[in-house]
């Protein structure tokens, strides 16, 4: 049996800021790509077209494109079988801006975590006694209060209900 490969994709720019990104990638992941690093690490010589990007004007003149970043700013073509040049956007594939980048936390994920372990706190809850009671494990709800993993909305809401015994209520303002 094939298995399936997954390549990284970029859905959407969150924001820009000098020369840093925040993207979705489409495991859901919201991640910061800090592009001077990126930059350094693909080492452009001193005569490439991209070296414009380190111009923060220029940077953000970045499109989703492919489900990557491109910029049509850039001066950058190839050469036709029949020897005729054709202007390209300047790419970086998802693959390896996945790479070089990092989690970006958000506020949600913040406040759920910190929900989560005053709750628990306030019950005089242990991590292991809310993990048997919600079915899942009690290093998945240290991660969850520690913010160092998403939570599933099944899992949040076994959590809350049957876990903590409250109500989840979710709402989109």
């Amino acid at each position: 049996m094939r298995k399936t490969i997954k390549m990284p994709r970029i859905l959407k720019i969150n924001w820009i800021k000098d020369l840093s990104i925040s993207v979705v990638f489409n495991n859901g992941e919201s991640r910061i790509i800090d592009f001077r690093k990126v930059l350094n690490k693909i080492n452009l010589v001193e005569y490439s077209p991209a070296r414009i990007l380190y111009d923060s004007k220029e940077f953000e003149k970045v499109e989703l494109e492919n489900n990557t970043l491109s910029w049509n700013n850039v001066e950058q073509y190839i050469t036709m079988r029949n020897k005729d040049k054709m202007k390209v956007p300047y790419q970086i594939g998802a693959d390896v801006l996945l790479k070089h980048s990092r989690p970006e936390k958000s506020e949600l994920a913040l406040k759920i975590g910190r929900l989560i372990k005053e709750s628990r706190m306030s019950l005089g809850l242990t991590q292991q006694e809310l993990a048997i009671m919600s079915g899942t494990s009690r290093s998945y709800i240290s991660r969850i209060e520690n913010d160092m993993s998403d939570v599933e909305l099944g899992t949040l809401r076994k959590i809350i209900e049957i876990g903590l015994g409250k109500n989840l209520e979710i709402s989109i303002k």
